[in-house]
């Protein structure tokens, strides 16, 4: 067993997770006296309590995985600088933001283990579950959907990542490169067989928060239709969202635009899926992340007064910063006093208004002087208003929201020759966002729409490379970074070697994963 366990650790980050489970057998092998019948992994899966658990664990190894997904889609995409204290506070996100990482980075080595940690807490369920209750087959459908999602970000991020579609035997642990069309093959099944199984509940109206905190029938059919869009099977991928969006299930959140990411506003009508938060002070630092500290503006070099002195959550570090070109392609899409916009984005100016302003002598590192609003941390978002360390924010980790499913449906429609639909979908976004709607549409259109829509929100990453747009989008990302000061706006950081390239449409196997496992390969250029 100990032999096991050490195989399993030299493979890599292909199943680290298995050995959490393992030693729970290893007793024996260790001679220590037994008291009471422990059980086994196969004696687990028996009980829908026990299943139950399983399920919520999955559930926590994807809200643990977050970080490393958001982060790193986030910034390897054009809409944000790396940002946080200086040059070098955070030089693995430096990296990823300015193309200059290689093949161990670390941030891609823990997402990509993250993702097939999901997928083996997937697998056990949906392998080792013994009975067919209604738990049990709701538990093993909801499992098929996370090991589609996780399966989806390894294709459209890695291209070659194996496909693991069971529980692997110690002689399989050491995987070649997967065929993306067998990855691609097995996110159709899974998410087919839970869609149909009648076992995934539809919550009871838009507004019905508690149905929605679970993987819901629509959540797999959204998941479904961007897997059909991603591999251009457009007219599949209109039909499946439409299915979301007749369903009558979600609505586009109707308060002001910017409350739906705040935590009073959890599981709204809005959200197809996001990971929970709860305002629990006896179980505070047992929800703590930093997705929202992280995001937070530099506040300790920055002055808070007036109304932003009581609204703002302070003690959050600055990183993730919006770019001009994000600010100016909402400027040129809806006027720089545009409803959106000003719920999403503020300049300086506005940010002073509010009564933030920087420190005489200080400097706010990775910023051209524009500020995210739509994400900023709220007072009212903490369990426990921790101005040293703020970073117990009970709002959900959002992963689809409804208004991306228009949007793939606009792609899809348009795509697949039916304007009339796509038009009526995107003038939905816009009406929402007190836009004039559009006459006609183009998939310019859409693409701009969707960034100003879901800016920051870990989807237009992957888009710009399946449009094939990512090498003249971000072709001198990290070429210089910025500095603003009290007297503008200084480039004072540069790169020799920056910017996106061809290698850089797959990311690399993780050099571990290279190192340890001699039938993977690495992917090309890299």
């Amino acid at each position: 067993m100990i032999t096991k366990i050490y195989n399993i650790i030299r493979t890599g980050f292909l199943f680290c997770a298995i050995g959490a489970f393992t030693l729970t057998s290893c007793e024996d092998e260790l001679d220590i006296a037994k008291h009471g019948n422990l059980g086994s992994m196969d004696d687990f899966y028996t009980t829908d309590d026990n299943v139950m658990q399983a399920t919520a664990s999955l559930y926590t190894e994807t809200r643990g995985l977050y970080f490393n997904w958001f982060f790193t889609k986030n910034l390897l995409s054009d809409d944000i600088w790396c940002g946080g204290g200086s040059r070098g506070d955070n030089a693995g996100m430096e990296m990823l933001n300015e193309y200059t990482f290689g093949t161990d980075h670390s941030m891609i080595e823990g997402l990509y283990s993250g993702l097939y940690g999901v997928i083996y807490k997937a697998n056990l369920i949906i392998d080792k579950t013994q009975g067919d209750s209604p738990v049990m087959k709701r538990a093993i459908n909801e499992a098929k959907v996370f090991r589609a999602w996780a399966s989806f970000e390894l294709v459209t991020l890695w291209g070659t990542a194996p496909v693991v579609d069971h529980l692997l035997q110690p002689n399989e642990y050491r995987q070649a490169n997967g065929d993306p069309a067998a990855m691609w093959a097995l996110i159709e099944s899974d998410l087919t067989e839970a869609i149909n199984s009648g076992t995934l509940p539809s919550k009871s109206d838009a507004n019905d928060a508690e149905t929605g905190i679970r993987i819901t029938k629509e959540t797999a059919q959204a998941f479904l239709g961007k897997a059909y869009l991603f591999q251009g099977k457009n007219s599949e991928a209109a039909a499946m969202l439409d299915n979301v969006i007749k369903s009558g299930k979600y609505a586009l959140f109707n308060g002001d635009y910017d409350l739906q990411f705040h935590a009073p506003y959890n599981n709204n009508c809005e959200s197809l899926f996001e990971l929970q938060k709860r305002y629990d002070t006896e179980q505070m630092w047992s929800q703590m992340d930093m997705v929202f500290i992280m995001q937070g503006w530099r506040t300790s070099v920055l002055n808070y007064g007036g109304q932003a002195a009581s609204v703002l959550a302070q003690g959050t570090y600055g990183f993730c910063n919006p770019r001009k070109s994000l600010y100016d392609a909402f400027v040129a899409w809806e006027g720089a006093n545009g409803y959106r916009l000003n719920k999403t984005v503020l300049t300086y100016d506005q940010v002073a208004d509010f009564g933030v302003s920087l420190q005489t002598g200080q400097f706010l590192y990775g910023s051209e002087g524009y500020f995210f609003w739509k994400n900023q941390a709220f007072k009212e978002d903490c369990v426990s208003d921790m101005s040293f360390f703020q970073a117990a924010q009970y709002t959900d980790l959002k992963v689809m929201r409804y208004a991306e499913v228009l949007l793939l449906a606009a792609e899809a429609h348009l795509q697949a020759g039916n304007n009339s639909k796509a038009l009526e979908y995107i003038n939905m976004i816009r009406t929402r966002a007190q836009e004039t709607p559009l006459s006609n549409v183009t998939l310019n259109d859409i693409k701009t729409e969707k960034r100003l829509e879901l800016c920051n929100e870990a989807v237009r990453y992957q888009d710009l490379v399946r449009w094939g747009d990512a090498q003249t989008a971000m072709a001198d990302q990290g070429k210089e970074i910025p500095v603003l000061t009290t007297t503008g706006v200084q480039w004072n950081f540069r790169n020799d070697n920056y910017g996106f390239k061809e290698k850089n449409k797959l990311l690399p196997i993780p050099l571990k994963e290279i190192e340890l496992n001699p039938n993977m390969t690495q992917n090309p250029n890299w």
